[in-house]
Parts: structure tokens; sequence; C-alpha cells
């Protein structure tokens, strides 16, 4: 695998590289990357990874100056995954001035559940997802159903900016309790991890509910968050919407997914289920 950490040096790399397949990713890597990075080798013939962790997707409260930083051991993982080149810029090449232009995903796709509890997080993320795209200049680019809300802000960037990227989106990587695999799931202490895996437990609940036929959707939320409060959790949300926009169901809409955001300590875990 070979590490690039300027713009320059990864072009020069990829020059006739073929079909480039892409896994950006902020490091601290755990099974649920290395699954991505899996999926994407068949998709290409190169399969390029990119670590950085983006200033811009963090509030002022939020955890970048602590976010865990593991280089050699995520390079290590990702060679054996079969990464051929990894990009790993620090700020200054990724930001060489302060980024003035910004993309802004549609405030009714982007300001809902991650963004009301974490506003200008999808921001963040679509423009140095757009930098990314632009230096890496993908066919392909494989990205996690566990950041549901992330995955359809991408998706629709791209299509509504005519880029010519094919976004794949990977299955959720589960520890054996249920709980999705996550960077922060290191936060929790060893009572928070044996408590973790009831967000998984309570959405399953309200997606089992609506296959047998419940269609009363806001009683199935609140129930689902009464369960969390009893247990100490404090939940953010928890909200059945249609798995296209993300926007809320009708009737008798299919297609659905149920996710939720909690916070147990001073852990915030998300997760979701297609129903």
């Amino acid at each position: 695998m070979q590490i690039h950490s300027t713009i320059a040096s990864l072009r020069a790399a990829l020059a006739g590289a073929g079909r480039v397949a892409f896994v950006p990713t902020m490091g601290n890597l755990h099974e649920g990357h290395i699954a991505l990075m899996r999926q994407a080798g068949p998709l290409g013939d190169c399969v390029v990874a990119s670590l950085f962790v983006n200033r811009l997707q963090f509030g002022p409260k939020e955890d970048f100056d602590t976010y865990p930083r593991t280089f050699e051991a995520d390079c290590a993982k990702m060679a054996a995954a079969g990464v051929a080149h990894l990009f790993a810029p620090d700020e200054r090449e990724m930001y060489p001035a302060p980024q003035a232009y910004h993309v802004q995903p549609d405030p009714v796709q982007a300001d809902i559940l991650e963004g009301e509890f974490r506003p200008g997080f999808f921001r963040g993320v679509a423009t140095v997802v757009m930098k990314l795209f632009s230096i890496v200049q993908p066919q392909v680019a494989v990205f996690g159903k566990k950041d549901y809300q992330q995955l359809m802000v991408i998706r629709n960037m791209v299509r509504e900016l005519n880029l010519p990227i094919g976004i794949v989106p990977g299955e959720t990587v589960r520890a054996e309790d249920g709980l999705a695999l996550s960077s922060r799931n290191g936060y929790l202490s060893t009572a928070e991890r044996a408590e973790a895996p009831r967000l998984h437990r309570a959405l399953d609940a309200v997606r089992q509910a609506i296959r047998a036929g419940e269609r009363d959707l806001a009683r199935l939320e609140q129930g689902a968050m009464a369960e969390l409060r009893a247990s100490g959790w404090i939940p953010q949300y928890v909200a059945v919407r249609k798995q296209l926009d993300l926007q809320l169901p009708a009737a008798h809409d299919s297609g659905l997914v149920v996710l939720g955001a909690a916070l147990l300590g001073s852990t915030r875990l998300i997760d979701n289920l297609e129903v």
C-alpha cells in the first residue's frame, strides 16, 4: 500500500490506474470500515482510502481534539484489506486557505434528525467529501449505512451535481450482541458497553411492530424513547422515516427506516434499521 500525504503524489500515482473505488474514513478503523474496503475491492481496478479527521463537521463542543487517531494500526488494517493507495493529508494540505466555499445540502434533508442535534454537520461532511471526490476522482465510492442520513446526503449531492460517481451502500457491521460498530464505542465504560445494545433492541422492536402491521408510528417512537430513558439513556430521537429522503411517511408508505440517537453517559450512539 502506498501512503500519500499530498494531492500531487496521489494524483500522480493514480494516473492510468484504471477504475478507482474509494472509501473515505476518519481513521480509528474497526471491522465496519474494513468491510467497506473489502466491498470496494471488486468494484474497481484499485481501492483508494482516505484518512482525514475533518474539522468542518465537528461542532464547537464536540470531540475533534480527542477523536482517536490510530494511524499506524489503521495503515496495517487497510493494507490487509487490499487498499492500494491511502490518502492521508494534514489540514494544511486539505485546507490551504480558510474554506470560504461550502456545499450546503438541502435543509429539508440535512437539518432534521442528525442535523437538528449537530448543526452544520452535513455542510461539513458534504464539503469535505466533495473535495475528496475532486482529489481522488473515483468512479465508485462506498459509504456505510450505519450513517444513514450521511449516505442519503452524499447520494443526493452526487445526483444533483451530476458527478460521475456511483455511490454504493455498505451494510452495518454489528457485534454479536447487536451493537453497531463505531469508533465512538471506545468511549464506553465496561458497564456502558454492556448496556449499549439496548438502542439496537429498541429500534428492532419498532421495526418488528411495523412489520406486524402497527401504523401508529408516533406511539412506537415515543415508546422506544421512554424505554431508553427508563434505562438511564438520554434519547435525542427515535424516528420512522422514508428510506429515500428521510421525510415523514404517509399512512401506507413502504420502504421505511427506523433511526435513533441517544446519549449513554457522555457517549452519543446512533443506529438504524431498515423495515
